[in-house]
C-alpha cells in the first residue's frame, strides 16, 4: 500500500500578543493509513456427524456448488479477497516488477524442443514469433543432419539446397481456435508407420479430453475414430488400428475400444469394467508387438496383453496379484519383462524388481523368474528397454546413478547380481536429485535420452549412446552460468553479450572427465548444496537438502524457505528453479525436507507417511524446521514454509502444530479440508487418493484424518504466521478449501496486520504461460520479502 506523507507548514504570527497563545491548538501528528481489514465471509451454522463424532462447519456453504445463492456469495467473497490481497501488497508493486523482470530474464528462450529421432524422422515442437502455442513439426534426418529447428535456416528451409525440409504436423494455435481459445493436450502418439497422429485435446466447456486423429501426409483430420472422455491411446496393426480408453462420468477409465483408421464401421468395444472400484489403463510395448492392459483396484492388480497384429483376437492374462501394485510390461526378443513392486509370497516389498517370462509360456498360472538378485544397497528405481540394451536408474541410499546392460540377457543363469552383467555406469553431474527418462520412442536405437536434475544446475537434457558410453548435452540453459558469474564478480559482463544459443550441444565432451562442473553448467561455484540427516521425533533420519549463496551466507542471520511434499511416494521436486535465484541472491537459504510419505526411500518410506501414519510426515517437516533454526542455518524469526497441493496440507498442518516456528508460508493450490473432501467429494477422487490420505469409513483412518486435517485443527487465540494461498477454480482441490481455511484462521487466531492471511486466485492458463508464471512467482517472492522485513 502506498503511504502518503503529509507535510504541514508552520505559520508563526509574531504580531500576536503572547496571551493569544492559549488559543493555539497543537498540530496533529501525521499517522500512517490504517491497514486494510480482512474480509469476513458470512457464517451459516451446519453440523455433521460420522462415526458418532459431531462437528460444526459454518463455512460449508462455500462448497455448495449447486446453490446459486451460495455461489453468488462466494463470488463476492473472492472479489473481496482479491482486493484485500492487492491492498496488503500494494507497497510491493515496484518490487514485484523488479522481481518479474529478473525472473523473465532467466527464462530459457528455447524456440524449439530438442529434436527427437524416431526412425528416419526428427520430431520437435517450436514456437513461431507472436504465437502463444507451439507447432509440432518433423523433418527427415537424412536431408540435413546438422539442422536444428530453432537456428538458421528458419522454418525448416534449407537455403543451400533450396528445399523446404520441415513438415508442420499440428499447429496448436489452430487447435486453440477449435477449442475456445484454449489448447491443452494430454496425449500425443505418432503411429509406428509415421502416417498418423493420435492426440487428445481438452474441451474446457465440457471438462473432458477429445480424441482426434490426423493424417500426417494430407494434414486433415480423420473422420474416425473420434471419441470423448479419452484417457489412454495405443496403436496396433502397424498404425492401421487405434485402441483407446474412455472414462465414465466420474472420470474412471472403464472401457477399451478399437477403431480402424479410415473405416466406416463402428468402433469395437473390447472391454467394459462394471466394478466402480476397478480402473483400466493401457499402453503399447516399445516394439509395438503388444498392447498391455492394466486393471487395478486396492484389492488386486491384473495385466493382460493384446496381440497388436490382431487386436480383435482377445486379451491374455499374464499377471495377477493381490493389492494395488505398479506393473509395467515390456517385450524383448520373445520374453515379457515385468517391472513391479507387487508383494512377494504375501510379503510387502520395499522396492521395485524386474521379472521375465517367455511369451509362449504354457503354464497356468504363468511362471515369472527374477532377473536380478535382491540387493538393498543397489535398488533398481526404473528401467527402459531398447533392442540392444537395458537402461537402469539405480538408487544407492538417496543417491541416484544411471547404467546400461547389454541385451539379450543369458537365459540359463537365473537371477544374477547386477555386477555380474558388467553394467556401464554413465557420467552424471554432482548433487543429482532426479533422473527422468525421455520419450525414447525408437526401440531400434541405442541412444536414450534422460533429463538430469540438480538443486544447483539447470536441467540438462542428455542423449546417451548405450553402445559406447558417449554422451551429448542436447539442451540446457547455459547463459545462466555466465550471468551468475557477472553477478558474483567472477567474470566480465562482456561474455554474456556474445550471441550464442541457450541450447548446448557438445560432442567433444565424450572424452573428458564428467566430474568437471563447467561441463554441466553447474552453479555450485556460487551456490552451496549441502545434505543433512535430521532426527525426527521417533529417531528416524530425514534427509534435508539446503542450498544457499556462498557470498551471502551469514550464521544465524539468513531467512529461509523450507519445501515439503510427502505424498503419493513422489520425489520432492528439488530441481534448480530460476525463480528461487531471486531469493538466493538476497541471502535466503532454500531447504528441502524429504519427509516420509514421499519418494526416494522405497515403499516403506511412502507407507510410513500415509493414512494413519500421516502424522510422521508432519513431524518430519517440523523436525527439519527446528533443525534449520537450532543449527543457526536460518534466523529463528525468519523461517517460511512452502507447499504445493498435498505439500500444502503438510505445511498447514505443521503451522497448526507450531505456529510460532514459522514467520510466513506460501501454499499453492493446497489440500486443506481433508475431512469433508474425503467424506463428501465434490470433485472425483481416485483409489490412490484414499490410499494416501485414508478411508473415512475406516474408524482408525477417520480419527487420523480428523487429527491432521488443517481446517479442523486451527488453534484458537494464538498468533499465526503470514500466509499467502494461491488457488484456482480448476484445481483438484477446489478454491473453497482455501477460502474455508482462510476464514477459519482469521476467525480463530489473533489479527496482526504484519502477519496477514491472503488468498490469491490465479487464472487457468498460468501453467501454460511462462510469463504469467513469472508474475505469480514475483508476487509470492515479494510477499516473502515483505513479511521478513516487517
Amino acid at each position: 500500500m502506498r503511504h502518503l506523507a503529509t507535510s504541514i507548514l508552520h505559520r508563526h504570527n509574531h504580531q500576536r500578543s503572547i496571551i493569544h497563545l492559549r488559543h493555539y491548538k497543537p498540530q496533529k501528528t501525521a499517522t500512517a493509513p490504517a491497514p486494510p481489514s480482512p474480509p469476513k465471509p458470512p457464517k451459516k451454522p451446519q453440523s455433521f456427524t460420522f462415526h458418532d463424532h459431531t462437528w460444526e462447519d459454518p463455512y460449508s456453504w462455500m462448497s455448495n456448488l449447486n446453490d446459486k445463492v451460495a455461489m453468488r456469495h462466494m463470488d463476492m467473497c473472492m472479489e473481496q479477497e482479491e482486493k484485500y490481497t492487492e491492498a496488503v501488497l500494494s507497497d510491493t508493486g515496484r518490487l514485484q516488477s523488479k522481481l518479474q523482470s529478473e525472473m523473465a530474464s532467466r527464462l530459457a528462450f528455447d524456440l524449439s524442443t530438442p529434436p527427437l529421432r524416431w526412425g528416419p524422422w526428427l520430431y520437435y515442437r517450436r514456437v513461431e514469433e507472436g504465437k502463444q502455442y507451439p507447432v509440432l513439426c518433423r523433418r527427415l534426418a537424412s536431408l540435413n543432419e546438422e539442422f536444428i529447428s530453432h537456428k538458421s535456416p528458419a522454418a525448416g528451409f534449407d537455403f543451400t539446397s533450396g528445399k523446404k525440409i520441415e513438415q508442420k504436423l499440428l499447429d496448436y494455435n489452430k487447435e486453440a481456435e477449435r477449442f475456445g481459445g484454449y489448447a491443452y493436450e494430454e496425449l500425443s502418439e505418432v503411429s509406428p508407420d509415421h502416417r498418423f497422429l493420435a492426440y487428445t485435446m481438452y474441451d474446457k466447456d465440457n471438462d473432458y479430453f477429445m480424441l482426434c486423429v490426423r493424417n500426417l501426409n494430407s494434414g486433415s483430420l480423420c473422420s474416425k475414430p473420434q471419441a470423448v472422455r479419452v484417457s489412454n491411446i495405443a496403436w496396433a496393426k502397424d498404425g492401421q488400428a487405434l485402441l483407446y480408453v474412455v472414462t465414465d462420468h466420474n472420470k474412471r477409465p472403464y472401457r477399451i475400444y478399437c477403431g480402424i483408421i479410415g473405416s466406416t464401421d463402428e468402433d469395437v468395444l473390447l472391454l467394459e469394467e462394471p466394478d466402480e472400484n476397478v480402473y483400466v489403463n493401457m499402453r503399447h510395448t516399445k516394439d509395438f508387438h503388444f498392447v498391455t492392459v492394466n486393471m487395478f483396484s486396492t484389492k488386486s492388480s491384473k495385466v493382460f496383453v493384446i496381440n497388436a497384429a490382431n487386436p480383435l483376437s482377445g486379451m491374455t492374462l499374464v499377471w495377477d496379484c493381490d493389492g494395488l501394485a505398479h506393473c509395467i510390461i515390456e517385450h524383448h526378443q520373445g520374453y515379457l519383462y515385468l517391472f513391479t513392486d507387487a508383494a512377494k509370497e504375501g510379503q510387502v516389498v520395499d522396492n521395485h524388481y524386474l521379472l521375465r517370462s517367455p511369451v509362449d509360456a504354457s503354464s497356468s498360472p504363468r511362471i515369472w523368474e527374477s532377473v536380478f538378485t535382491d540387493n538393498k544397497d543397489m535398488v533398481v528405481d526404473d528401467v527402459d528397454f531398447c533392442k540392444t540394451h537395458l537402461a537402469l536408474i539405480i538408487r544407492e541410499g538417496w543417491k541416484f546413478r544411471l547404467c546400461s546392460v547389454a541385451l539379450p540377457l543369458s537365459v540359463s543363469k537365473g537371477p544374477v547380481h547386477l555386477k555380474e552383467l558388467h553394467p556401464y555406469f554413465l557420467p552424471l553431474p554432482k548433487h543429482m536429485s532426479q533422473i527422468s527418462p525421455g520419450p525414447n520412442y525408437d526401440y531400434y536405437s541405442s541412444t536414450m535420452r534422460f533429463t538430469l536434475s540438480s538443486p544447483v544446475m539447470p536441467d540438462a537434457v542428455v542423449d546417451y549412446d548405450l553402445s559406447n558410453g558417449k554422451w551429448n548435452i542436447i539442451q540446457q540453459q547455459n547463459m545462466l552460468h555466465e550471468r551468475t558469474r557477472v553477478l558474483y564478480g567472477t567474470a566480465s559482463s562482456e561474455k554474456i553479450i556474445e550471441k550464442y544459443s541457450n541450447i548446448k550441444s557438445c560432442d567433444s565432451m565424450n572424452d573428458v572427465k564428467y566430474e568437471d562442473d563447467n561441463l554441466w553448467n553447474d552453479l555450485s561455484e556460487f551456490y552451496a548444496c549441502e545434505h543433512y540427516d535430521v532426527s525426527s521425533y521417533d529417531g528416524i533420519l530425514v534427509p534435508l537438502t539446503i542450498v544457499y549463496s556462498r557470498k551471502y551466507k551469514q550464521e544465524n542471520q539468513n531467512p529461509g524457505l523450507l519445501h515439503g511434499h510427502g505424498a503419493y511416494g513422489e520425489l520432492l521436486d528439488k530441481r534448480w528453479c530460476s525463480e528461487l535465484k531471486s531469493l538466493l541472491d538476497r541471502g535466503w537459504v532454500v531447504a528441502y525436507a524429504d519427509v516420509r510419505g514421499g519418494g526416494g526411500g522405497g515403499k516403506k518410506w511412502h507407507h510410513d507417511g500415509r493414512r494413519t501414519n500421516k502424522k510422521n510426515s508432519i513431524e518430519d517437516y517440523i523436525s527439519c524446521a527446528k533443525f534449520l533454526i537450532d543449527k543457526e542455518i536460518v534466523h529463528e524469526n525468519k523461517l517460511a514454509g512452502w507447499g504445493y497441493s498435498a505439500g500444502g496440507l503438510l505445511v498447514a498442518s505443521a503451522i497448526n502444530c507450531h505456529p510460532d516456528l514459522f514467520r510466513a508460508a506460501v501454499l499453492k493450490v493446497p489440500f486443506l479440508d481433508a475431512t469433508n473432501t474425503l467424506l463428501y467429494p465434490i470433485l472425483p477422487l481416485t483409489a490412490a487418493d484414499y490410499e494416501e490420505f485414508g478411508y473415512p469409513g475406516d474408524i482408525d483412518d477417520f480419527h487420523a484424518i480428523r487429527n491432521y486435517s488443517p481446517y479442523d485443527n486451527v488453534q484458537k487465540d494464538v498468533l499465526y504466521p503470514a500466509v499467502l494461498i494461491t488457488s484456482s477454480f480448476s484445481t483438484s482441490f477446489g478454491v473453497w478449501e482455501a477460502a474455508k481455511w482462510v476464514a477459519r484462521v482469521r476467525e480463530f487466531t489473533f489479527n496482526d496486520p504484519k502477519r496477514p492471511i491472503l488468498l490469491n486466485l490465479t487464472t487457468d492458463i498460468v501453467e501454460e504461460n511462462k510469463y504469467l508464471q513469472c508474475k505469480e512467482s514475483a508476487l509470492e517472492t515479494a510477499f516473502l520479502l515483505k513479511m521478513m522485513e516487517s
